[in-house]
């Protein structure tokens, strides 16, 4: 399995000459072939692959006033046609929009494949560099590791990272009988069906005071001075630390809950949908959701766990643990509340875990899929690729019928 591992690294004066033109080449060919490619659709109605761009990057090269492509390696910059390939793909598969131009401020990456690198001795060679990198090696490359590719990354607070990308066999972690469902909430981050809690730093909250100091002081520089390039690095190095801090928590509690727990059931949330409401949208950005998502998807499957996703429509904290009936409405305010019809006590969020749980071993179990369906077809979980009407409805459809759109019942 390919496992990339991410060091920083201290290049020297000349070193930083070469890799800086290089991420500014790899930066300009990626924009110059975006543009070369959305011309021609607009403009001749025809779509251009890598082929085509490839051959546009040759011609490129031999212009006069592109000569300095010829300076650096010309293997980053087949990688960025490569990557941009890899852009319109996931465009036209639905999975991203549409690819966008790359900034300079932002920084900039460039990739090494094997014939552009050397891995020798436990250093680093670029190509076109006689000295090798000075890496923090701040923890230890697996035994007879062979990077297949490296890339370099250059951050907007101006350091250098290196990601070597590395084909690993990670051992699967002991079987356990422990089970979990995960609520994600803002106040506390992750709330389990066992009643553990864990903290949301908030990191851009608490944050807020000094950015908004460093950007008044950045926008009153003027524009060009090296006074408000100093000023800008200031900007990114906070956000930079913004964002360590809020992916450390992340890696912290999904390696916590896939190394205790051999299931874990979870919600699939529509971020993007929810940060449409202003109130609650730079909450649910510093919170990192989606991030917690991925990392739990791709650590169960390292680790040999399983992993349940929810139906986002399913109400799981509006639904009794107890007994399973389902009160009309659950505002945000209401964190404690007490069941109608057993009188049970719940707290919301961990109330929802256990549901999530419960629904989650179902679909593990059967092979069921957890989605809207009317109480009045008779309830019960829809078979793994139903095709029922039911089931394809849209949440509009279901309320224009009559029928609750939040109606769940599980096998049981």
């Amino acid at each position: 399995m390919e496992k990339a591992f991410r060091y920083r690294f201290y290049p020297t004066p000349e070193q930083e000459t070469l890799l800086r033109k290089t991420v500014g080449c790899v930066r300009l060919v990626y924009n110059k072939a975006l543009a070369f490619r959305t011309e021609a659709f607009y403009d001749q109605n025809t779509r251009v692959g890598y082929n085509e761009t490839s051959a546009k990057l040759t011609g490129w090269k031999q212009l006069k006033e592109l000569q300095f492509l010829n300076e650096v390696s010309s293997v980053p910059l087949q990688q960025a046609l490569r990557h941009l390939q890899t852009a319109f793909a996931n465009f036209f598969e639905k999975r991203a929009s549409y690819p966008n131009f790359k900034k300079k401020l932002r920084g900039g990456s460039a990739t090494f494949t094997k014939s552009a690198f050397k891995f020798k001795g436990g250093q680093v060679f670029i190509a076109k560099c006689t000295e090798f990198l000075d890496i923090r090696w701040s923890r230890q490359l697996p035994k007879n590791a062979d990077p297949s590719s490296i890339t370099i990354k250059l951050a907007p607070s101006g350091k250098w990272f290196v990601s070597l990308l590395c084909d690993v066999k990670i051992i699967p972690n002991p079987k356990t009988d422990k089970q979990v469902g995960v609520d994600l909430g803002i106040s506390a981050l992750a709330i389990t069906s066992n009643g553990d809690k864990f903290n949301n730093p908030k990191s851009l909250k608490k944050a807020q005071k000094k950015l908004r100091r460093l950007n008044k002081a950045l926008a009153r520089k003027h524009q060009g001075s090296n006074n408000r390039y100093k000023a800008r690095l200031k900007v990114a190095a906070c956000h930079e630390k913004v964002a360590n801090i809020r992916q450390d928590n992340q890696h912290k509690i999904t390696s916590q809950l896939v190394r205790e727990n051999q299931v874990i059931a979870i919600e699939s949330l529509n971020v993007k949908g929810m940060l449409k409401n202003h109130k609650l949208a730079q909450a649910i950005s510093d919170a990192g959701w989606g991030e917690i998502e991925r990392q739990l998807k791709y650590k169960t499957d390292w680790y040999g766990r399983d992993l349940a996703q929810i139906d986002r429509w399913f109400p799981s904290s509006k639904r009794c643990s107890n007994c399973g009936h389902i009160v009309p409405k659950m505002p945000l305010k209401i964190r404690e509340w007490d069941c109608p019809e057993c009188g049970a006590h719940h707290d919301r969020d961990e109330n929802a875990g256990k549901n999530l749980l419960a629904v989650g071993l179902t679909v593990l179990a059967c092979g069921a899929t957890v989605r809207p369906k009317s109480v009045k077809g008779g309830g019960g979980c829809l078979e793994a690729g139903s095709n029922s009407s039911d089931a394809v409805k849209t949440r509009k459809q279901r309320k224009r019928s009559g029928e609750s759109p939040t109606s769940f019942t599980c096998c049981p």
